[in-house]
């Protein structure tokens, strides 16, 4: 399963696992990366000192690639940048922002870059700013969303046809047939949230990770959509924003009614009526909280099952 991106991250398979809040801490990303994907430690919802943490266990918890996500809108990102020079991480994804801000920065460092986008319009800015990769998140993911709402399915192929970069496809996929289907559209690779989110070994609360294998289809919908853009289970606090916002809520309202540490208090903490609960709608297709090794082998054997499929079913032939 040799491609870019498996060769631009020297890994066995192109399948990124994203870099979750209060999800995607040390042994959620060395498990990832020690199964042949890239593992990526979720700075978003870390304090500085905390990553630092963070980064020194991944390096003895693994001795193949990983990398670090880190959300531009970070209100102390000159401290995460400067922990990931000095802790010597080899790679980044940004996401949240423009890539021309830190991207040459990194580059200078010496560390392969990557950059989320939910739209066209990035697609040539991710070039100039000279990225390594690009990730397009379609309106099926988990956590903040574009406000386009453009699904996978439209996106992917859209950007294949506005860029040459290698690129990484996210939002809606959790099984080995995704994974297929997001090549065949013109992804390089994939990146998995919401079904690592779901593992024994994610940082998140147990109560969370019950919830969203009894949640059905059409249990998530984006929400906040003039803040920054979150699909969200349907809970007690989602219930308050809807109303706030179908009585014409201003940004001032909303950002008082989600306060400070919602996603901490959902996620991490496990406060599934007044917490804010990010995942992705591929969470009516998860029903079991699995050790990452066990996901890999669903993900590769179903992968190589379709594939094989492709070349002798005849749906496939016309």
């Amino acid at each position: 399963m040799q491609n870019r991106i498996t060769q631009l991250f020297n890994i066995d398979y192109p399948i990124i696992q994203g870099g979750m809040v209060w999800c995607s801490g040390w042994r959620l990303a060395s498990a990832v990366s020690n199964n042949g994907g890239l593992g990526l430690l979720g700075a978003g919802s870390m304090y500085p000192e905390v990553l630092r943490e963070h980064i020194q266990k991944m390096k003895k918890a693994t001795d193949k690639p990983w990398g670090v996500n880190v959300p531009l809108l970070y209100p102390n990102i000159d401290e995460l940048m400067n922990i990931i020079v000095d802790e010597g991480v080899k790679i980044v994804f940004t996401s949240a922002g423009n890539p021309a801000k830190w991207t040459g920065f990194l580059k200078e460092k010496g560390m392969t870059v990557v950059h989320v986008i939910a739209n066209g319009r990035f697609a040539k800015k991710c070039e100039e700013a000279g990225v390594d990769a690009i990730v397009a998140e379609g309106f099926e993911a988990g956590g903040h969303n574009g406000r386009e709402e453009t699904t996978t399915l439209t996106l992917i192929p859209g950007i294949r046809k506005q860029t040459t970069l290698p690129l990484i496809a996210a939002g809606g996929i959790g099984t080995g047939s995704a994974i297929f289907a997001a090549m065949a559209l013109g992804a390089d690779g994939v990146q998995i949230g919401s079904r690592f989110a779901i593992t024994e070994e994610s940082s998140a609360h147990v109560a969370f990770k019950q919830l969203v294998v009894n949640t059905g289809e059409g249990g998530t919908l984006l929400s906040l959509k003039k803040l920054a853009p979150v699909r969200l289970i349907k809970n007690a606090f989602f219930e308050q924003v809807h109303a706030a916002e179908k009585n014409g809520a201003s940004t001032l309202d909303l950002q008082k009614l989600l306060g400070r540490g919602r996603a901490k208090k959902g996620i991490f903490e496990g406060d599934l009526d007044e917490g804010e609960l990010e995942i992705g709608q591929v969470a009516s297709l998860i029903n079991n909280i699995p050790p990452v090794h066990e996901v890999f082998t669903d993900l590769l054997s179903e992968y190589r099952r379709v594939k094989e499929e492709a070349t002798t079913d005849q749906r496939f032939v016309f």
